[in-house]
């Protein structure tokens, strides 16, 4: 008799426990409806607020990026350059001294690679700022800028430091050889220089879209809701 009392209440409260649910289902359907909306707009929210926060940390990443690779890479090139032309007065000054300063032209145009790289750095320092709506957009045209003032300036430095090591050696035996130099020095500090131009004109691009990613994320789940109804 127990068994069969305890077999009836367990199946009585499951029986019941269903038909509630039920019911609480039926009865609370328009409940949720209207307040399920307001509880989706509140979590979208809060999930565009988080969203925006792991965003603007990419996107600075990608600016800093651009920062990193102008310095590194021009500084690269200008060391390059520098060292292979101070092998080469190293060289001639033993055997022709007076021809020293006549050979520090490589040198001195090597250096100057390294403050292409500084300028783009500090520019795009300043545009990114405090990151306050700075997207994407922004972010990868700073990121390019970087990238083509420090590799334009690396090659520049390359060139500089062969043919300045090659002309200093030459201009010890041969002083006519002097104009041949510069003329090709000055053709290859023009590589650094068509970078750094073309860097400032990447800086200087306006976003087309100035909302943030918080408001672009609400802004296209409004159009999803409306093309739903």
């Amino acid at each position: 008799c127990m068994l069969f009392f305890f077999f009836k209440q367990k199946t009585a409260y499951e029986i019941a426990q269903r038909l509630v649910g039920s019911e609480m289902c039926i009865r609370d359907r328009y409940q949720r409806r209207v307040h399920g909306i307001q509880g989706n707009m509140l979590l979208d929210l809060v999930i565009a607020a988080a969203d925006t926060q792991s965003q603007a940390g990419a996107q600075a990443f990608f600016g800093f990026f651009g920062v990193t690779s102008a310095l590194v890479f021009a500084n690269l090139g200008s060391a390059y350059g520098t060292a292979k032309s101070g092998i080469g007065i190293s060289s001639v000054g033993i055997c022709k001294p007076e021809v020293i300063m006549k050979s520090l032209v490589p040198v001195v145009m090597a250096g100057i690679l390294g403050i292409y790289g500084l300028i783009m750095s500090v520019i795009i320092i300043q545009k990114i700022g405090d990151g306050v709506n700075y997207n994407y957009q922004k972010a990868f045209s700073h990121m390019s800028a970087g990238l083509c003032c420090g590799l334009s300036s690396l090659a520049a430095g390359y060139a500089i430091g062969v043919a300045g090591d090659a002309g200093v050696r030459a201009n010890a035996r041969q002083s006519q050889v002097f104009v041949g130099m510069i003329l090709i020095l000055i053709f290859g500090e023009a590589i650094g220089l068509y970078g750094l131009i073309v860097s400032i004109i990447l800086a200087q691009q306006q976003s087309a879209n100035p909302r943030t990613h918080l408001e672009n994320t609400l802004f296209i789940k409004k159009k999803k809701k409306k093309k739903k109804k």
